[in-house]
């Protein structure tokens, strides 16, 4: 399964090399991320059987929004870029809030853990410290800050390697924020530190949902054969003892 991903942590390695470096061909690379991980999701989530089709259907949607969120300005050349990023990965997060709910299989634990109340307090530290500098756009920032956390807090139900996508996608963001509305506080390697934690984050959402989707059809089909081993054996009287 994960030699599905290996294209995309070639394109990710080489986006962020250029990231760091300051190269122009950074942006443009940028825009092959999100489809090389929907090639990674659709080829390893075919193996699985039966196919997961409303965890990878749903994953998919949420990594084809980043995908528009990451060239926002690209394909919403008439509409402001700020806020058409904000839209379109709030969908993306909304969609991983799905899967980390609602997918089959998906969530280890549950309940969120107690640990996860960190991210209510990140929220409230991230607009205390940037709400001043918004204007007109805190209540947009709020509100994709709460679904940010809300995708960081639903992950922590799951496995480490989805919980640890979670907290990257969110450092990620947060470094981005600081970006956004403190530039000069932030230097210029922070850019590279954003795709960096950007593209380990989404990795890790994805590899870590395809694998519980797995793990969990797996278990399924092991449970239906020992369920049809033991009609079997009731249908054929007791197994022979001593």
């Amino acid at each position: 399964m994960l030699a599905w991903f290996a294209p995309y942590a070639i394109v990710s390695a080489v986006h962020v090399i250029l990231r760091f470096a300051g190269h122009p061909l950074a942006e443009p690379t940028k825009l092959i991320l999100m489809p090389a991980l929907v090639l990674a999701v659709l080829g390893a989530a075919a193996r699985i059987r039966p196919f997961p089709r409303a965890a990878a259907t749903v994953l998919v949607i949420g990594v084809l929004a980043s995908w528009l969120g990451d060239g926002a300005g690209t394909f919403f050349p008439t509409l402001p870029e700020l806020p058409m990023m904000l839209a379109c990965f709030g969908i993306a997060h909304l969609a991983y809030m799905w899967v980390f709910w609602r997918g089959a299989g998906i969530a280890v634990r549950p309940r969120v853990p107690i640990w996860a109340a960190a991210y209510a307090l990140w929220w409230i530290v991230l607009i205390a410290v940037l709400g001043p500098h918004t204007g007109a756009l805190l209540v947009p920032v709020a509100l994709y800050g709460l679904v940010l956390g809300g995708t960081a807090t639903l992950s922590s139900r799951c496995g480490p390697v989805v919980a640890w996508g979670g907290v990257w996608f969110l450092v990620s963001d947060s470094i981005l924020a600081f970006r956004l509305f403190l530039p000069d506080a932030m230097p210029d390697w922070t850019s590279g530190m954003v795709m960096l934690t950007y593209c380990l984050g989404q990795g890790l959402i994805a590899a870590g949902v395809v694998r519980a989707a797995g793990r969990a059809a797996d278990g399924a089909a092991s449970s239906a054969g020992r369920a049809e081993a033991g009609s079997g054996i009731s249908a054929g009287g007791d197994p022979v003892t001593r």
